[in-house]
């Protein structure tokens, strides 16, 4: 060997070795490592955040609901009410017609309330509950 290839040799610095014993290969594995960690805990936050905010629209609707139901309810008890008047009202008018029929036209009372049917309002009512 010449001269030269020595002089090359000792000018040649070793670098110190880290101070932790690790490699570049191993700080790659680290760095990825961190970053996909950094990526789970950000759809983590992510999808905690998204659940909570479906949790509020559950809960809205949910009142929502609720609160339609009982809606639903009163008027269907509201329903009831009218029908029952309805009736009510249509056999008063049944009633007063055969009055009328009784007093102005002379037919008996008898004889024409056991031949008469109810109004066709009321059985048809009927049949539809």
């Amino acid at each position: 060997m010449s001269n030269r290839g020595q002089v090359a040799a000792e000018t040649i610095v070793q670098f110190a070795p880290k101070p932790n014993g690790r490699s570049e290969a191993a700080d790659g594995i680290d760095q990825a490592a961190q970053a996909i960690l950094g990526l789970v805990h950000r759809t983590a936050a992510a999808a905690d955040a998204k659940n909570q905010q479906a949790l509020e629209m559950t809960h809205q609707l949910s009142a929502q609901l609720r609160s339609a139901e009982d809606r639903i309810r009163e008027l269907e008890g509201a329903v009831r009410y009218h029908q029952d008047r309805a009736d009510r009202a249509e056999k008063w008018l049944y009633r007063i017609s055969l009055e009328i029929e009784q007093q102005f036209f002379g037919r008996e009372e008898g004889r024409h309330a056991q031949q008469q049917p109810p109004p066709p309002q009321a059985l048809f009512r009927s049949q539809r509950q």
